[in-house]
């Protein structure tokens, strides 16, 4: 219970007085290998910026509470994790800025940034093929899968979703997307992409490939999503934008290189124009 792996249902057991009624299904999760410590990318005014590994949950999930980001980043800087309060949440297998806010005045701050547009976020993704048209913007509405963990186009209760895209480069059948969503719906660009026929690498959730064959016929297989969120920029406490920026992981650029592309590819995808 003090690591956070004991559910009832899917509610979270903090304590060992919580009833238990007949028919409830009890589950202890099994425990996750430690992740080493995180980067910390800008600690200014009232915010934090990290930057997350692929194989990372933001917050903790049924394997626990320790090895989630909160409390990676949380014994990083000497805090208690209650203080940090995510303002975006990163897919586990998805790496790169993650921006906390260290106040209630915070949170309510850059959730008033994302509904008035000035929470910006650029993402660089591997997909399995450049979607047509090269540039442009994805708006489908979101809803529930019939997973529950899932979504969908149009699905169940959908909302509205934006996420604006263009090809940077290609390689080996494989296209480089610059992305900036809009919106901050689950897994919205993994699905917006996957639903323009462009899933990404290591998606296996959406219909991305788990695996890339190269023209020499070697097989390489990513354990993670080809998506990372570069670059942030949200508004500080004295109004003056605060921006962080994650580098793009060892293992996205060797598949890129494996693969015959330009290095130069991704200073282009995390800079271009999306507007």
């Amino acid at each position: 219970m003090e690591e956070g792996r004991v559910f009832i249902g899917r509610r979270r057991v903090k304590s060992a007085g919580e009833p238990v009624e007949a028919g409830d299904i009890v589950e202890i999760a099994p425990p996750r290998a430690p992740i080493a410590g995180v980067r910390v990318l800008f600690e200014e005014d009232d915010l934090v910026a990290v930057d997350k590994p692929a194989g990372m949950p933001t917050i903790a999930d049924h394997g626990g509470a320790a090895h989630a980001l909160v409390a990676v980043a949380a014994q990083a800087l000497g805090v208690d994790p209650e203080s940090l309060h995510p303002t975006s949440r990163l897919d586990r297998g998805v790496s790169g800025v993650v921006v906390f806010a260290r106040t209630k005045a915070a949170a309510e701050r850059l959730m008033q940034a994302r509904a008035a547009g000035t929470y910006e976020r650029r993402y660089l993704a591997l997909a399995a093929r450049a979607p047509v048209p090269a540039r442009g913007a994805w708006d489908a509405p979101l809803g529930r899968a019939r997973d529950p963990r899932l979504r969908q186009v149009n699905g169940r209760d959908p909302v509205a979703a934006t996420t604006h895209y263009a090809v940077c480069a290609t390689a080996g059948g494989l296209a480089m997307l610059a992305v900036a969503p809009k919106t901050g719906r689950t897994h919205q660009i993994r699905v917006h992409a996957s639903h323009a026929s462009a899933p990404l690498v290591g998606d296996r959730d959406y219909g991305g490939p788990p695996r890339v064959t190269l023209a020499t016929g070697r097989v390489l297989e990513p354990r993670r999503i080809a998506l990372h969120a570069a670059r942030v920029v949200v508004p500080g406490a004295q109004g003056a934008p605060l921006v962080a920026s994650a580098p793009v992981p060892p293992e996205l650029e060797a598949l890129w290189a494996a693969l015959g592309g330009d290095a130069a590819a991704w200073e282009v995808a995390a800079s271009c124009d999306l507007a």
